[in-house]
């Protein structure tokens, strides 16, 4: 099968396609012929060498965290799974990921594809839906009639964290660069402040209940946005070198999200009920992976990538 993979640490440029085997399913595994993988950010790290301590992989690596496709094959002991069904998951992060034609996944994380958008942007929900949902609901608790910041919410996490909010009835501040606040405001932030002018604090103004932070950003930086939250809030970081000693009566969370089968038919069920949209940049075939992390080095990619690995 070709599959996209890395032999060193380095630069976009060490990412090869190649031909490789064919994987197995072990014990509880399943094999996904893939539609499509999604490019994140920390693909890019992992491949860069900068998070080889939290996820020690094995060389030579295939990245990609994400994947939507169909059930091929089923190890043994595998239950409730069967060949054919569609599929979306979000992969543990060190064996090797879905930059390939297939990939083997613990049935247990897999939850069944949305059916009302193509399988290939599915690809483009479950790391960054599962960081969102977990961020509001499980670290912050989130709850109608609170004020949410966002910060740096031009990402897919962002909009998802956006709309989600929405629905759960919190009033929504995000900050953005100018070339994603249309993107923001699709979403359904309530306000939008642009994150390239100084004073984010002062611009906000009132106090809010949770401050959600998804860009890189000084712990200074971060301390003088967490002021504007209320006695018994909560700060939470995706950048967790970020996350500092906020004040006593604020919690301060670095977030790292977990795959979870049921939140992640929740977000499904959304979706096919329109209460969730997906929203995919570009569509690129999997050989594009490569330019895709350069174009990601260089800080120019519009937003979220999907990459198609042709079983749709």
């Amino acid at each position: 099968m070709k599959a996209i993979r890395f032999h060193e640490y380095g630069d976009a440029d060490v990412l090869r396609d190649e031909d490789v085997e064919v994987p197995v399913p072990g014990s509880g595994e399943v094999r996904i012929r893939v539609a499509a993988t999604a490019f994140n950010p920390v693909d890019a790290g992992i491949r860069g060498g900068y998070l080889r301590e939290p996820f020690p992989v094995l060389l030579p690596h295939v990245p990609g965290i994400d994947a939507a496709g169909t059930v091929d094959a089923l190890g043994a002991n595998v239950s409730g799974r069967r060949v054919g069904d569609r599929v979306i998951g979000f992969l543990p992060m060190v064996p090797d990921g879905a930059a390939a034609e297939y990939v083997v996944a613990p049935a247990e994380i897999l939850a069944d594809a949305p059916t009302s958008i193509p399988l290939v942007d599915a690809a483009a929900l479950p790391s960054v839906g599962l960081t969102a949902w977990q961020s509001l609901f499980e670290y912050a608790d989130l709850r109608a009639g609170q004020r949410l910041l966002v910060h740096g919410a031009g990402g897919a996490v962002g909009g998802y964290a956006i709309q989600l909010a929405k629905r759960a009835g919190a009033h929504v501040i995000a900050t953005a660069s100018p070339r994603s606040s249309e993107r923001v405001r699709a979403a359904g932030a309530d306000e939008i402040i642009d994150r390239t002018t100084a004073g984010v604090a002062d611009a906000v103004g009132a106090p809010v209940d949770v401050v959600l932070n998804l860009a890189p950003i000084a712990p200074a930086e971060l301390g003088a946005i967490a002021r504007l939250v209320r006695p018994g809030g909560a700060v939470l970081s995706t950048v967790p070198s970020a996350v500092g000693d906020e004040a006593s009566d604020v919690s301060a969370v670095a977030v790292f999200a977990r795959s979870d089968a049921g939140q992640l038919a929740n977000l499904v069920a959304m979706i096919d009920a329109g209460e969730l949209q997906v929203d995919v940049s570009e569509r690129l075939p999997l050989s594009e992976l490569p330019a895709v992390h350069a174009r990601s080095d260089a800080g120019t990619l519009p937003g979220k990538i999907v990459l198609v690995a042709g079983a749709a």
